[in-house]
């Protein structure tokens, strides 16, 4: 049986280290009693750069750093790796994501430099291709920073909006967590972009790690599964250009499919609010899925919140200073 969306009308008008990129357009949706236009995509090539910063000359590091893969929106193809020491491809053991572990020396500047380049084809997510929910994970356990909170959930979602279809139910939950948080990353005000469900909660606002957080959280206290997925967002112009950091999304799951919603999007443009849920546009790239990552080989931390940038480790302490150097190129 195919599995759709409810039919709706959508109107439109033209519309460093937890960043994200600019608001992201959507094309436009036409109410049809025929089936939806295909899925649009775009191939670009993608350019996962970073040099680690403010080492001592000549300190040793490990890195971990995701590898982006073919899932069900995507075909990532592994270009060239420029990297400073001997690499290893390995896998988290937590939720299957691929990764690319080195261990290298920082040059006389302090800095170990690092470059993927992918190919990438991404395609646009509706309801015409929805992922296929595959059995053997249960996505409605709690993380450390997304706690299964009945409480929480009711500050977003009333008891008597719990009532009906597991579709209804998750687009009330989308609407009621859009509502209660504002798109916001004050340099005044820390916290944000941890993806911390209470704190998102109490504080309203955040960037999109906050925004996913809460909704997940709520969404798995009704036993909805639902996950994080994490990337890098790819500007709306063709052509080239950097791409200014990271952005995530969620997914729930529905008659047997993966529904995805896109909160903190919608937030920054709310024309767009029928489409991202239901709906992702192809103008993105997913590097890994999950929270709460348990990296190998083994990091002497024991989880990793989420990743999307390298993950380094000094010492057996965690080392975060890094400039960004994300590029995509499209493909004609």
């Amino acid at each position: 049986m195919k599995f759709a969306l409810p039919l709706m009308l959508f109107v439109f008008v033209s519309p460093l280290w937890a960043q994200e990129a600019p608001k992201q357009e959507a094309p436009k949706q036409v109410e049809t009693a025929e089936p939806a236009a295909q899925p649009k995509s775009r191939t670009f090539r993608f350019t996962y750069g970073a040099t680690l910063t403010e080492l001592k000359p000549g300190a040793q590091v490990r890195v971990w750093i995701p590898l982006a893969t073919n899932t069900a929106d995507q075909e990532a193809a592994l270009v060239s790796m420029d990297l400073p020491g001997k690499h290893q491809e390995t896998t988290d053991s937590s939720h299957g994501n691929k990764l690319i572990y080195f261990e290298a020396k920082a040059n006389k500047d302090g800095e170990v430099p690092m470059k993927v380049l992918y190919r990438v084809t991404r395609r646009e997510v509706t309801a015409a291709n929805y992922e296929a929910v595959e059995q053997g994970k249960d996505w409605t356990q709690a993380s450390k920073l997304v706690p299964t909170s009945e409480k929480l959930r009711k500050v977003v979602l009333s008891d008597a909006a719990t009532k009906g279809s597991r579709l209804d139910v998750a687009r009330r939950l989308y609407l009621g967590v859009g509502k209660h948080m504002k798109y916001d990353k004050p340099a005044d005000k820390p916290g944000w972009g941890q993806g911390d469900a209470l704190w998102a909660c109490d504080s309203r606002f955040g960037n999109c790690t906050d925004f996913h957080s809460l909704f997940i959280s709520a969404a798995r206290s009704l036993k909805i599964p639902s996950r994080f997925e994490i990337g890098f967002p790819v500007p709306t112009q063709r052509g080239s250009g950097e791409v200014g950091g990271y952005h995530c999304w969620a997914k729930f799951q529905s008659a047997g499919k993966w529904v995805p919603v896109d909160i903190s999007e919608a937030d920054k443009d709310p024309t767009l609010a029928d489409y991202y849920f239901g709906n992702l546009t192809e103008n993105r790239v997913t590097f890994s899925i999950g929270r709460d990552l348990v990296l190998q080989p083994a990091a002497a931390s024991p989880r990793v919140n989420y990743l999307a940038y390298p993950y380094a480790e000094v010492d057996g302490k965690p080392h975060k200073s890094f400039r960004k150097e994300f590029r995509y190129e499209d493909v004609k």
